[in-house]
């Protein structure tokens, strides 16, 4: 029995109790009171179905999605359509109205929001799943292909001794309560309700609304900036050539798909020489968002030292040990545009 119902067959019985101990002429003014409150309350929780019948059926849907440019960064700035060699390159609108559909709905649930984290296993090695492979770095991973190492473990809500898989860091999450050792969780981007040790959580404070999107495309290797006007209302604030993760085992992999939380930065992102704990380099105005996985500028090799601004490698082909290579001064742009902890960076096909 819902709440109006319990409500009303309370009111209901209390009228009718009195209604016993009252004179005949009471007992009609009574009833009709009654009979009164009884109609108000039914109009009371017709009302409050109407209101979740609109709200139901005012779900954002890709085709509301409304994108307007207005950049704030215009340059190597490409056109929606672009050449590339003997063919062309776009960017893939419909699927970024999907994602900020997707983003628009998700705000309109109350939610705790957390992150999955286990940058260099810092929260500590995931323990293995119960069906595992070694991939082609040869690391641990699950039959998906997500690696151990950085991973975080995900149990079925019936099964807490063995995990079944591996998460990726940096995906957004929502929290749904904690349990001894345990977080429930249901990671947006994995869909489904897991526990996962609550050591590999991070909470984001309530006050925080993802108002601000980057979306990485793989297959067109380019990158756009999206700002949140108003609900079902987005501006594009940029649309730049960029160049991803390559898979060149044992050192570079792809840019992992996914709906990530952007996690930090760090003005000067010191990277090794491949095979060695020599210092390579460093690049420019690097936003984390998965494990080692960063959208920089474009990288100095070390002896060098400066900055620098462009590649013609850029929106060619995936060049990057993981990471999503930018214009230095894009970089920066997104570096100083993106907060930490309220910034969705999307990866898409």
């Amino acid at each position: 029995m819902s709440m109006i119902k319990k409500i009303r067959f309370i009111f209901i019985l209390a009228g009718f109790c009195t209604i016993w101990s009252c004179t005949l002429k009471e007992k009609n003014v009574i009833k009709e009171a009654v009979l009164k409150a009884n109609n108000a309350m039914a109009e009371v929780q017709d009302t409050i179905m109407e209101e979740i019948a609109e709200v139901v059926e005012k779900e954002i849907k890709p085709e509301n999605i409304r994108l307007d440019k207005e950049l704030l960064y215009d340059k190597h700035t490409l056109e929606d359509t672009y050449p590339y060699k003997d063919t062309t390159r776009h960017f893939q609108w419909e699927k970024i109205k999907e994602r900020l559909a997707l983003l628009e709905n998700i705000r309109r649930k109350p939610a705790q929001w957390c992150i999955l984290q286990n940058y260099k296993n810092r929260n500590g090695e995931a323990p293995l799943v119960k069906n595992f492979k070694r991939g082609a770095y040869k690391r641990i991973a699950d039959t998906l292909g997500v690696e151990r190492y950085q991973g975080i473990p995900l149990f079925l809500t019936d099964d807490t001794l063995t995990a079944e898989r591996y998460g990726l860091d940096g995906l957004l999450t929502r929290h749904l309560g904690e349990q001894g050792k345990f977080t429930k969780v249901e990671p947006i981007f994995i869909g489904g309700e897991w526990y996962a040790p609550t050591q590999y959580i991070k909470l984001i404070p309530d006050s925080v609304v993802f108002n601000r999107a980057v979306f990485v495309d793989r297959h067109n290797q380019n990158i756009a900036t999206l700002e949140r006007k108003e609900e079902g209302h987005w501006l594009i604030r940029s649309m730049n050539p960029a160049t991803t993760g390559q898979h060149r085992p044992p050192y570079a992999q792809e840019t992992p798909l996914g709906m990530f939380v952007l996690q930090e930065k760090k003005t000067r992102m010191i990277f090794l020489k491949d095979g060695s704990a020599a210092t390579g380099g460093f690049a420019p105005y690097a936003s984390r968002f998965n494990n080692g996985g960063y959208i920089h500028g474009v990288p100095t090799n070390a002896p060098a030292t400066g900055i620098i601004e462009y590649s013609y490698t850029l929106g060619t082909i995936p060049r990057s040990h993981m990471c999503v290579r930018n214009a230095t001064s894009h970089a920066k742009f997104i570096f100083d545009w993106a907060p930490v902890n309220e910034t969705i960076i999307f990866v898409l096909e």
